[in-house]
């Protein structure tokens, strides 16, 4: 069975997929599109972050309904919301201020995953998921500060590498909560066999 803390990655699997699908999609038009002006992709970029953020607010409604918690999908979900909103309603404002938001927010989701990985579970796998996409987050956070007019693309790549890892993520955790699931049923049938076999022995003991 898989040893997972009622954290975060504990989510709904199903939340990562829907994120990976998307953080894939969006990568891959920010990074291979060289047809889009700037602002376009920006733009694109802007609707990847609300998006986020209102899967982020069904996160925490199903979380909060699971009594597993909901104050961290809340606080991603506000993140996502005001990053997007502050690219969106500065379209016309200097690169460099753009820049400067997806860079930090980059960095610092890289820094929230690898915490996450390192803290919220035991399982090596889906601690190697989160602290690899932690890692490369944190790293493309630094790349994209320093990258110039290019910072979008190498935005692209970090979304990709973010939405390939919750796939992952998704579809692994679905596996161990099957996993799960069927371990406590066959615990169960075996505690009521060892009853039922305690109960014939009292049943003769006492003939």
């Amino acid at each position: 069975m898989a040893h997972i803390n009622r954290k975060y990655i504990d989510s709904h699997w199903l939340i990562f997929v829907v994120k990976g699908l998307i953080a894939v999609l969006i990568g891959g038009f920010a990074l291979f599109d060289m047809r889009r002006s700037f602002d376009s992709m920006l733009t694109t970029v802007g609707i990847f972050l609300l998006s986020f953020s209102i899967i982020e607010f069904i996160n925490a409604l199903f979380r909060a309904h699971e009594k597993s918690g909901w104050a961290v999908s809340v606080a991603l979900a506000v993140v996502d919301a005001v990053i997007a909103l502050a690219l969106l309603f500065t379209l016309g404002q200097d690169t460099a201020w753009h820049l400067y938001i997806i860079a930090i927010y980059t960095f610092l989701r890289g820094f929230f995953e690898i915490v996450s990985g390192f803290r919220a579970t035991v399982d090596p796998t889906d601690r190697f998921t989160w602290v690899f996409s932690g890692i490369f987050g944190a790293v493309m956070g630094i790349v994209i500060f320093n990258s110039g007019e290019f910072f979008v693309r190498f935005f692209g790549v970090y979304l990709l590498i973010l939405g390939t890892c919750s796939l992952f993520y998704g579809v692994h955790n679905r596996a161990q909560k099957l996993e799960d699931r069927v371990a406590r049923k066959e615990a169960a049938t075996l505690a009521a066999k060892t009853r039922k076999k305690s109960g014939k022995k009292l049943a003769k003991r006492a003939k």
